[in-house]
């Protein structure tokens, strides 16, 4: 396995890191808070051909794999840009794995609305749906029938209030009608989910390692220029071993981020294994690194006028939409040694005697 980059994928992190940089400067973030969600930098990212990029050639996309998408996915963290962009990739990769109609698949790969996917299986109504409150397309598994749907239906343009500014929404979700497709059902429809829903952990997880990274450099920045008793706060010893100390870590994300995107498009079996890792791994690291630049910002880092704060709140966010950290560690110890054996492992009395 050589995870070193090709000459045709640093020409595709170079050129987001540039558009990212470019086009969402913090103003643009906070211009947006409200909603998590810019039109204007959706327009344009779509006019990039990144929505598409990792989707077959034969259905207008670019043909090239998880891999390249999680490269921008990190470039979308280093920015905290407000768009929906791992909901859109994963979504209209399913729907295509799933061979939707091709009218429903050429209005994703236009991209003119997002799409999204319900991470958890629902019944009438799909709960803070990442992307709901701007997605026109949703797919979802619906528990009662086991069908896997696509839904298409308006967004409602409004998020439910979150501390990371995303546009998360109730959505009610008809099984059946004028606008739903069903792509699966029983066992496949679940299977089919399952893969998604890595897919969708690799991508932020990809986001959550451009955020650290960012975050680390803005902390950096910070104690250089920031003066106390006369010297910049970064020459005290416990600062510099706070920012230093997590920069191996932020090495390991990419290589742990990179591994599971690759195994993603190369090694489908041990997929769900790496994607697990790199989630917990990066949310972890994240909500450190983003700690602690906004801690060595002292007040300045909680105000809404500097950014630590932005990069601190979505560390927290973004991997919270699974749900309670705890169960995402869990399915992890299902996927590494089975449910029966993860039970065991987690038992407060394992190994031990009545």
């Amino acid at each position: 396995m050589d995870l070193s980059l090709t000459d045709d994928q640093e020409s595709v992190r170079d050129l987001f890191s540039t558009f990212f940089e470019k086009e969402v400067p913090s103003d643009v973030v906070r211009e947006h808070e409200a909603l998590g969600f810019s039109p204007d930098l959706w327009s344009r990212l779509r006019d990039t051909g990144a929505l598409a990029m990792s989707m077959g050639e034969a259905n207008g996309g670019g043909g090239v794999g998880l891999f390249e998408s999680a490269l921008v996915a990190e470039e979308v963290g280093r920015r905290v840009a407000p768009v929906p962009f791992a909901e859109h990739v994963v979504a209209v990769r399913l729907l295509e794995r799933m061979g939707a109609p091709a009218a429903l698949l050429s209005r994703v790969v236009d991209a003119a609305e997002p799409a999204t996917l319900a991470l958890s299986p629902l019944g009438s109504e799909a709960r803070l749906v990442p992307a709901g409150a701007v997605a026109d397309v949703i797919v979802a598994l619906d528990v009662v029938s086991g069908d896997l749907v696509a839904v298409e239906e308006p967004p409602p343009g409004q998020a439910v209030a979150n501390l990371a500014s995303l546009p998360l929404a109730r959505r009610a979700l008809p099984a059946s009608g004028d606008g739903v497709t069903v792509l699966a059902r029983g066992a496949e429809a679940t299977a089919a989910l399952a893969v998604a829903v890595d897919e969708w952990r690799v991508l932020v997880a990809a986001m959550l390692v451009g955020a650290s990274d960012r975050a680390l450099e803005l902390g950096l920045d910070y104690v250089k220029t920031r003066h106390q008793f006369g010297v910049p706060i970064g020459t005290f010893q416990a600062i510099q071993h706070g920012l230093a100390e997590v920069t191996p870590p932020i090495a390991g994300a990419h290589l742990l981020v990179a591994k599971a995107a690759w195994a993603v498009d190369h090694d489908p079996a041990s997929a769900p294994r790496f994607a697990g890792m790199a989630i917990l791994f990066t949310a972890e690291l994240a909500q450190v690194v983003t700690y602690r630049a906004m801690h060595y910002h002292g007040g300045y880092g909680v105000m809404a006028e500097y950014d630590p704060q932005l990069y601190y709140r979505r560390a927290k966010g973004w991997p919270l939409q699974l749900g309670d950290p705890k169960h995402e560690y869990r399915h992890l110890a299902d996927v590494l040694y089975g449910a029966s054996a993860a039970a065991t492992i987690s038992s407060p009395n394992a190994g031990t005697e009545d």
